[in-house]
């Protein structure tokens, strides 16, 4: 070959050469810290070692390299192996991003918001792109292979970021579209449950998520998912619905096991004597279950025949176990009515044989009401003496002005209500009515005393002797006209009058103080003028007249 030949080949061998290329080197030698590649120039390059610390090379092995410098300040070809793999992966990255394609990468390390991750080059993987779910410890990832999708790549600025989650979402949604093309009600199918929540599960399906309502978690009483279940947990359900339009599908648990509500009028039949343990307490009863799915409530009102239980809590406690009878059973809306106090005997059923009408009994006040005093006759059976049956003579407003809470009273059994559960108790009625026999005590023309009990706009009650009251209207008072009974007598005051009028009907005596003078017949004048008061709707009988009385007074106040 001549030396022309030889100079024009070296010439258009150089031509071939340009900075920033990759070209193909053959290599020399191996030193421990350098390796020298001949790439056909007139001086070789040499690589530092650790470019080459994962691959296993030999002299006489041809490689590409980055021409970097044809010659630098020693006269030498600066040439880089890794530089060239770079540019070739970079190249490689761009045209999958183009594409839409995938791309391997192993994790490098944490760094703030996400990681680092080598595909070939360094990319960003941001902490939300992970995974579907945000990931508690960053580091379980790094030196791990997965496969990411390019969703952002900077040229200039050399930046590539990745997603995980946009493959693992992909991947799910394939496997979602098959499940759903595949499954029907009536399937039973293995998940693991992904969620929990208050209303219920969330189970995944290999890809598809699915709803466990907590209704369909168990046939028994269940305040909160985790009592049954915790995430991470495989677990049989069964399809209940599809909805492939919405991808929503219904899951249940319940429903793989035997329904305990399908006997259970034979099972429990009205009557019978169960077992069982307070699950929940509420207001107005408690929760009982007799077997597993099975549970009845005892209403507050069927606790006691006799006791006032003002809440069930005051009783029970949560996990006792008791006695019940069975009430009632509605297996459409799977409920059963208990009661516990028919495991006695009924006291009002026998209540006429142990207090039989006018039977006397000596008891203590338990309550006092407008209307009347109840009376304890033994534990949870009470009494009433009606505010009427209090006395014959005094005309009471309240049963508080002759009756005190604990105070023992002598009553008798006047009347008994079983259906309502009632007992009629009077006071008077140990004593002889002295209306009875008040025409023997008082005559027209008699002269009384007495103090002035009550003050109404109409006139004055008087008590007089025996606690009976008599009445002087305020036209009796005075011969001269009066204006206010006030402006004549007071409460308290002792007053001397004329009996005018007995009624043993209407239960009054009509007194007069100006006819204490009177000849007998003046006195039947009055008699007479007092009788003729009676249609009037200021004077009524005594029982209402004191209803308007606006003051009063006795003894001992």
């Amino acid at each position: 070959m001549s030396a022309q030949t030889l100079s024009e080949m070296i010439a258009a061998s150089f031509r071939e050469l340009h900075e920033g290329s990759i070209v193909k080197g053959r290599i020399l030698e191996i030193k421990p810290q350098v390796v020298l590649v001949d790439i056909g120039y007139k001086s070789e390059g040499a690589i530092p070692s650790n470019e080459f610390e994962d691959e296993d090379i030999q002299v006489g092995d041809e490689i590409e390299v980055l021409l970097e410098k044809l010659e630098n300040d020693e006269g030498m070809v600066v040439l880089s192996k890794e530089k060239a793999a770079y540019k070739q992966n970079w190249e490689k990255i761009a045209m999958v991003f183009r594409d839409g394609g995938l791309v391997k990468g192993k994790v490098k390390s944490v760094v703030k918001g996400g990681l680092m991750v080598n595909v070939g080059v360094e990319a960003f993987l941001p902490g939300s792109q992970i995974d579907i779910i945000p990931p508690k410890d960053l580091n379980e990832y790094v030196g791990k292979v997965f496969e990411f999708k390019i969703v952002k790549i900077n040229d200039d600025r050399k930046n590539i970021v990745l997603s995980r989650r946009e493959v693992i979402e992909a991947e799910r949604a394939e496997q979602r579209q098959k499940f759903l093309d595949g499954v029907t009600p009536g399937d039973k199918v293995i998940g693991v449950v992904k969620n929990i929540t208050d209303f219920g599960v969330f189970v995944d399906l290999n890809g598809m998520d699915g709803l466990l309502h907590i209704t369909d978690m168990s046939w028994g009483r269940l305040n909160h998912p985790t009592e049954l279940v915790g995430i991470g947990q495989r677990l049989e359900v069964q399809i209940l619905e599809v909805n492939r339009e919405k991808e929503r599908v219904s899951l249940g648990l319940k429903q793989l096991q035997n329904n305990p509500w399908e006997n259970i009028e034979g099972r429990y039949p009205l009557g019978q004597n169960v077992r069982g343990k307070v699950t929940k307490l509420v207001a107005y009863g408690a929760f009982c279950e007799i077997e597993e799915g099975v549970e009845g409530l005892i209403h507050v009102s069927e606790l006691s025949w006799t006791k006032r239980i003002a809440r069930p809590s005051d009783v029970l406690t949560v996990g006792q176990e008791i006695n019940a009878v069975v009430l009632g059973i509605n297996k459409d809306e799977r409920k059963i009515s208990l009661g516990v106090r028919q495991l006695d005997t009924n006291p009002w059923d026998d209540i006429d044989v142990r207090y039989p009408i006018g039977t006397q009994i000596t008891r203590p006040v338990r309550n006092l009401t407008a209307y009347g005093a109840f009376v304890e006759l033994e534990e949870g059976i009470d009494g009433m003496i009606h505010v009427s049956d209090l006395s014959w003579t005094r005309k009471i407003n309240h049963p508080s002005e002759m009756l005190k809470k604990g105070q023992e009273v002598e009553a008798t059994v006047l009347g008994i209500d079983k259906a309502n559960q009632r007992i009629s108790l009077g006071m008077k009625q140990l004593d002889t009515d002295p209306w009875s026999i008040i025409d023997t005590r008082f005559k027209v023309g008699d002269v009384v005393k007495g103090k002035v009990a009550k003050i109404a706009s109409f006139g004055a009650f008087i008590e007089l002797e025996g606690d009976i009251d008599g009445l002087v209207h305020i036209s009796q008072l005075s011969e001269d006209h009066v204006a206010k009974v006030k402006d004549i007598i007071n409460v308290g005051d002792e007053v001397e009058a004329r009996v005018i009028k007995v009624d043993k009907v209407e239960r009054r005596i009509g007194l007069s103080v100006k006819a204490m003078n009177y000849s007998e017949a003046d006195i039947q004048k009055e008699s007479q003028a007092f009788e003729a008061l009676r249609p009037s709707t200021d004077l009524v009988g005594l029982e209402q007249a004191f209803k308007f009385a606006s003051e009063e007074w006795r003894p001992g106040e």
